[in-house]
């Protein structure tokens, strides 16, 4: 009776102990994961330095992997058309087997605090629509997410910490509203599972983004990174360099994604010039080390917001332009403008939903085939003065500018005195007529090129026009 008594316990103990297995895998590939459809994904591992087997229930086919002396495996695993839910088993004397595996679009997603602010919203700044589509979210519609734990590091960290979850409530509200309005987007277009990696910071620089040496061979002498070489880094602020990127970026190289998303650029505000050689450098690398050569950036111009009134109140104007120019140095890009849904009272405003639908737009038309919209900003192409009046061209489709013969808001125009006056301004096809009675002899127009302004210009998808100034004044205050 005794022995049968201790049996049964033992047994239970054996019950309640984990179930391990000698494969371990990065955290990143978990239970209700997104794989890239139609690709040869990366996977890896570590093993005690047997080969290890993987079966995939949508193939037949078995593949294989030797770990090397320090028991690092890798492999590449070709996936099929959009579908699932499937199963990946690992095998090397011990299962290890990964359930409710969707195969579709996979996007990687990163910023500051406005890719950051959750569906739920920040205190005391809630989202547009963020309540609707918390309690709409179920796990039967397929978008997968994976939030990336915040973690700093004076060196790069080899595992990452984020795990796959399902689409319900109690998840999306934590994630970036951005990224889930892009996802949900994304899928309700394409009829296909969409998993977003959402790894973000508020207050981020975008120098904390990029790895060491990058910063160290192509900026030379305009970052320290000395302080990388030793020492507690946990006072160290999110703007510093790399610590980013060798907290929650490294880990994740390989892993397979479609493109990505960005929404940063409020801390590098004040450095225009250095910001755009950064944005480049910073796509570079990410394609290059995701290898991804062809990966699409689609970014996020910052919203407007006053800054309060010390310094120049054109500094976002001039950021503006730093992010335009990335668009022409940054191969399958976009930019989704916002200077329609900027907030006077937050740097974070509530309107994610057309941030995230515009991003999608951009991704939608350049890279799954959608046709019939334009998702792309009417710029500025020319200005001719003709006495009182300025008449800017603009680049955009045959359908022209939008709002027609309606009053624009947002123009301003400046004579030789140099001094803006708000200016009365009418869109007719793909001009727009600018005049103001305080300025007999314009010489100089801008369109919502201030620190905070309100746009008013949009083509005929709603897609707001991009800030522009015909000047070179670099100089003015106000």
């Amino acid at each position: 009776m005794i022995m049968r008594k201790i049996a049964t316990l033992l047994f239970t103990l054996v019950l309640a102990l984990p179930l391990t297995a000698k494969v371990e895998l990065p955290s990143i590939f978990s239970e209700h994961m997104v794989l890239q459809q139609k690709e040869n994904v990366a996977i890896w591992g570590k093993s005690d330095g047997k080969k290890v087997t993987v079966t995939v229930s949508w193939s037949k086919k078995k593949l294989s992997a030797t770990p090397d002396r320090d028991g690092n495996w890798f492999l590449r695993v070709p996936t099929p058309s959009a579908g699932g839910p499937y199963e990946i088993t690992f095998n090397d004397g011990e299962k290890l087997t990964l359930k409710n595996v969707l195969i579709g679009e996979v996007w990687y997603c990163s910023g500051q605090s406005n890719m950051e602010m959750p569906l739920r919203g920040f205190g005391g700044q809630p989202v547009e629509h963020g309540t609707e589509y918390i309690v709409g979210a179920s796990p039967g519609v397929p978008i997968r997410i994976c939030n990336i734990p915040n973690k700093k590091s004076a060196a790069p960290i080899l595992s990452p910490e984020g795990v796959w979850k399902e689409n319900r409530p109690e998840n999306v509200c934590n994630i970036s509203a951005v990224a889930y309005f892009f996802a949900c987007r994304l899928h309700s277009v394409l009829d296909v599972p969409v998993g977003i990696i959402v790894c973000d910071w508020g207050g981020s620089a975008i120098e904390a983004w990029i790895r060491r040496d990058i910063l160290e061979k192509d900026f030379p002498g305009e970052f320290d990174t000395s302080f990388l070489d030793g020492g507690d880094i946990s006072e160290r602020k999110v703007a510093n360099s790399c610590i980013l990127y060798n907290g929650m970026v490294n880990a994740l190289i390989p892993f397979t994604f479609k493109g990505m998303i960005w929404y940063q650029g409020e801390t590098n505000r004040g450095r225009p010039e250095q910001y755009t050689r950064l944005q480049t450098a910073y796509v570079k690398m990410m394609r290059g080390l995701f290898q991804n050569p062809d990966a699409p950036f689609y970014f996020t111009q910052i919203a407007p917001y006053p800054y309060g009134q010390h310094g120049s109140l054109f500094t976002s104007g001039y950021f503006y332009e730093a992010q335009q120019k990335c668009l022409e140095l940054i191969p399958h890009s976009g930019m989704a403008a916002t200077v329609d849904v900027g907030s006077y009272y937050t740097v974070h405003p509530p309107q994610k939903k057309e941030v995230g639908d515009r991003l999608a737009y951009l991704a939608l038309v350049n890279d799954y085939g959608i046709k019939g919209i334009n998702p792309v900003s009417p710029a500025y192409k020319s200005v001719e003065f003709s006495g009182a009046d300025a008449i800017v061209t603009f680049e955009t489709d045959a359908l022209g500018l939008a709002p027609r013969k309606t009053p624009l808001e947002g123009f301003e125009l400046a004579g030789e005195d140099r001094v803006f006056h708000p200016a009365t301004a009418m869109a007719d096809n793909n001009t727009v007529t600018i005049n103001c009675e305080e300025v007999p002899a314009p010489v100089a127009v801008r369109y919502c090129f201030r620190n905070w302004g309100k746009g008013s210009l949009f083509n005929a998808f709603g897609i707001p026009a991009l800030p522009f100034r015909t000047d070179g004044w670099d100089d003015l205050k106000e």
